[in-house]
């Protein structure tokens, strides 16, 4: 039986080898994913952990409750763990933010943008960082630049650098480039080194520092040097080892890798499931092609387990022919994925090919295959061997009493019901109760694709014999020849289809919402606010800006740890004079002009959550101050609004109880409105500080929602393999559907119809089986995307369904080219038919 499978595998390898491609195009996929996942992992925790070595343990502030920050750690107490046995060097590090303009003022780096300070020994190297040109700031006005930094502005020892933290900007003189370790600059960060005096004033307070790290002497006991160090620690403080932050490093880093890749390995089995239906259909075709020769096989004496031995067989050479295949270029591809996605300033990650990632993409491969071809195999036993007197016979078609239908529609009607229900309610379980109910419609709607291509042809049936009286004719009777072809092929198509559908209506719609609670509440011309959200900006950033001629503008000072009224609260310290012009406040009760003297205004959800009105005289604590506010006017607000708060106070009622607050930003509006020239005086007023950026509304926009952008077109991208595909599944049953339509074909060529016609008919019948597999993909995609989005609009208020028309017809439209290009090599093989064989053919 082995023999005859390997055999059987041979003579129809053209056949096959559709099959074979589309379960190497899955493995690939799979494949891929697995090894860039664990190089980008492996990678990961290696940057991160750089450096832990040489720590052996590290001192540093609890968290102060309420969030405040920590004040640090004083020079005496870091001088007394200097002396203590063990310790060979004790080093005070303060760091903070700090961004490095160019040479034209742009801004060098992306991700961290780090300032810190340079700590010497007693032989004047610090050991975090290794200097390659240059020496370490020993002035004030002095600064070291990482070498990538460096490189990137084109700065030299001596060249004056600009640099921006939250205290303003200023030029340095460049002392020295460096070399640092994973500990202290992230990939593809900056970093900016001061000495130890200005680090402090910028960062922190003069004499503290925000932790120690401790150099342990050569042959010292890490945990007896911890119990000596906790023995002088101050009150508020901790100590940890360098391993044990190694440890939660890497954790950290390897996070964002596993997610990564744990998304597109869900994405690659979207891919093996449309292969599933590709691998399906060939082996059902290959088994009614082969009626004769199996009906043989069992009147020599095979029983019809050995008929599905063979088959089965057949299905495992290809399987792993193909996932060895699909492996080997899935390392290819993933070699591929690292160079182009890489930072440019990182060095690249070698390969991790493990013995997980074989055995998986080959066990896959190969079951999915097996699993793909089992039914058709139970077909084949159920072959009499009488039938190797007569033709072969066609499938049947699909009827709306069979048990097929039925079982398609219970899958389908209690998939809605379940997706209708948990859109309708709301709760934890909704999107578990529609993630459940979506699965079984996508079942539904895919057993029950063969019923639905009569229905569907006779509705396109007019449009074809308009366009091509002929051709159009032939090809709606041929699609509707063997139904559960038909259906099986549309439906791989239309996975790919519902999966990109529902993702475009669940875009655009937190798209439009994101646009909505980040601009729609701004009727300021700029805002400024931090380049990177590491850094935090003070009220004195605003004071610049509020000297600004023909400008009105307003800080957003943020305290937290309020009770009003016994409630929880964060109030927000605005200007009272210019605040209404910089935001749009929709007042429902009071005034806005209240804010003047001294009450504040409340939003409306906040507003009914406290039960709060107009007029209303409220207790305020904070901390151990003690005072009260009244309740002046409450506005309209989106509770998700980016700007917009939900307790708007005049700056000064912020300032008595908090000396410093949070500056989430700065409203300006100019005179003369946004421009060129506006935004070129609101730069100037900041200094041109690198740190701070200033944003017109398309720039709030942009930088607010451009991240929904960037995952959707990942998603489309990894979704398009499921596409090609299923664009192979076309072409391979198109090409199974001409090896048996030869005579029929040779029949109409003799009759008149020319290469040309025939092309005409194939191309028609690969369009209207992407017709069929868009529309149902598309209309269900649709439906599971308004779904999810009901779910999201208990938490989200202001969230709507938002039908993206340009983007489903771009889907319809790319599946029908996908069909069409599908279509190409069928074709040519019709119109190249033979006229006298085919017609000979019995």
């Amino acid at each position: 039986m082995f023999r005859t499978a390997l055999r059987n595998v041979f003579a129809h390898k053209a056949r096959l080898l559709m099959t074979a491609f589309a379960v190497m195009l899955g493995v690939t996929f799979i494949s891929g994913s697995l090894v860039y996942g664990d190089s980008q992992s492996r990678a990961a925790t290696a940057r991160a952990t750089d450096g832990y070595e040489r720590i052996a343990v590290q001192v540093s502030p609890d968290g102060v409750p309420g969030g405040a920050r920590p004040t640090g750690i004083d020079a005496r107490t870091v001088k007394e763990l200097a002396k203590l046995p063990g310790v060979s060097l004790a080093a005070g590090r303060v760091d903070g933010f700090a961004a490095v303009d160019d040479r034209a003022g742009r801004l060098l780096g992306h991700g961290s943008h780090q300032g810190g300070n340079f700590a010497p020994g007693a032989d004047g190297e610090d050991p975090a960082y290794r200097f390659t040109q240059g020496t370490g700031p020993a002035r004030d006005r002095a600064v070291a630049l990482d070498e990538r930094t460096a490189a990137k502005g084109g700065y030299r020892v001596g060249d004056t650098v600009r640099v921006g933290t939250a205290k303003g900007a200023s030029s340095y003189r460049l002392s020295g480039v460096f070399r640092a370790d994973g500990t202290k600059l992230p990939a593809g960060g900056s970093l900016a080194l001061f000495t130890g005096d200005t680090a402090q004033r910028l960062f922190l307070d003069p004499g503290h520092y925000r932790s120690v790290e401790l150099t342990a002497e050569p042959g010292t006991d890490v945990t007896r040097l911890i119990d000596r160090v906790e023995s002088v620690l101050p009150k508020g403080t901790s100590a940890v080892t360098g391993a044990r932050l190694a440890q939660i490093q890497a954790n950290l880093a390897t996070a964002d890798s596993d997610t990564t890749s744990q998304i597109m390995v869900g994405f690659a089995a979207v891919a093996l499931f449309v292969a599933a239906f590709l691998i399906s259909n060939t082996f059902t075709m290959l088994i009614t092609r082969r009626t004769r020769e199996l009906a043989l096989l069992r009147a020599v004496g095979a029983s019809r387990t050995q008929v599905r031995r063979v088959l089965l067989t057949e299905a495992v050479l290809v399987g792993a022919v193909a996932s060895a295949a699909g492996l080997a270029v899935g390392v290819g591809a993933a070699a591929l994925l690292q160079k182009l996605f890489a930072p440019a300033d990182t060095p690249a990650a070698p390969l991790v090919l493990t013995p997980t990632t074989v055995l998986v993409s080959l066990l896959v491969g190969t079951a999915l295959t097996v699993l793909a071809a089992w039914l058709p195999s139970r077909r084949a036993m159920a072959i009499p061997p009488v039938a190797a007197l007569t033709a072969a016979e066609p499938a049947a078609p699909a009827r709306t009493g069979s048990t097929r239908t039925r079982t398609g529609a219970a899958l389908l009607l209690t998939g809605t019901a379940a997706v209708l229900y948990g859109a309708l309610t709301t709760g934890q379980d909704a999107r578990t109760v529609i993630g459940g109910g979506a699965a079984l419609t996508v079942a539904g709607a895919i057993v029950l694709v063969p019923l639905l291509a009569r229905p569907f042809v006779a509705l396109l049936r007019p449009l074809l014999v308009r366009v091509h009286p002929v051709q159009g004719t032939l090809a709606a009777r041929n699609t509707v020849r063997d139904p559960r072809r038909t259906g099986a092929t549309a439906a791989a198509l239309a996975i790919a289809l519902a999966l990109a559908s529902g993702l475009s209506v669940l875009g655009a719609s937190a798209a439009q919402y994101l646009d909505r609670a980040t601009t729609h509440d701004f009727t300021a011309d700029y805002l400024v606010r931090p380049a990177d959200g590491a850094m935090r900006m003070t009220p004195a950033s605003a004071a610049p800006l509020q000297k600004l001629h023909g400008a009105k503008s307003s800080p957003l000072n943020q305290s937290t740890d309020y009770r009003i009224g016994g409630v929880p609260a964060v109030l927000t310290g605005v200007d009272p004079a210019t605040i209404g012009r910089l935001l749009r406040y929709d007042v429902v009760e009071g005034s806005l002009d209240r804010l003047a003297k001294g009450e504040v205004a409340v939003a409306d959800f906040k507003a009914r959550e406290a039960g709060w009105h107009v007029g209303q005289k409220l207790p305020l604590e904070r901390g151990d101050d003690r005072g009260s506010v009244t309740v002046g006017a409450v506005y309209r607000a989106d509770e998700q609004s980016a700007l917009l708060p939900s307790i708007t106070a005049p700056d000064s009622l912020v300032a008595r109880y908090d000396a410093t607050p949070n500056t989430a930003g700065v409203l300006v509006a100019t005179d003369g409105g946004p421009g060129r020239a506006a935004l070129g005086r609101v730069a100037h007023a900041i200094g041109d500080n690198p740190a701070l950026a200033v944003l017109d509304a398309d720039g709030i926009r942009d930088q607010d929602s451009s991240g929904i952008g960037d995952q959707l077109n990942v998603f489309y991208a990894l979704l398009s393999m499921a596409l090609v595909i299923a664009a192979l599944g076309i072409a391979n049953t198109l090409a199974m559907s001409v090896l048996e339509r030869r005579k029929e074909i040779g029949t109409l060529r003799a009759l008149g119809v020319d290469r040309a016609g025939v092309t005409r008919m194939i191309r028609l019948e690969a369009l209207v089986v992407g017709a069929l597999g868009a529309a149902v993909g598309t209309l269900t995609g649709v439906f599971l995307g308004w779904a999810l989005g009901r779910t999201l609009q208990e938490s989200v208020v202001g969230y709507a369904l938002v039908i993206p028309w340009g983007r489903l017809a771009l889907g319809v439209l790319l599946a029908l080219a996908g069909a069409l290009l599908a279509s190409l090599w069928p074709a040519r093989r019709a119109a190249r038919v033979d006229i006298p064989q085919a017609t000979a053919a019995q």
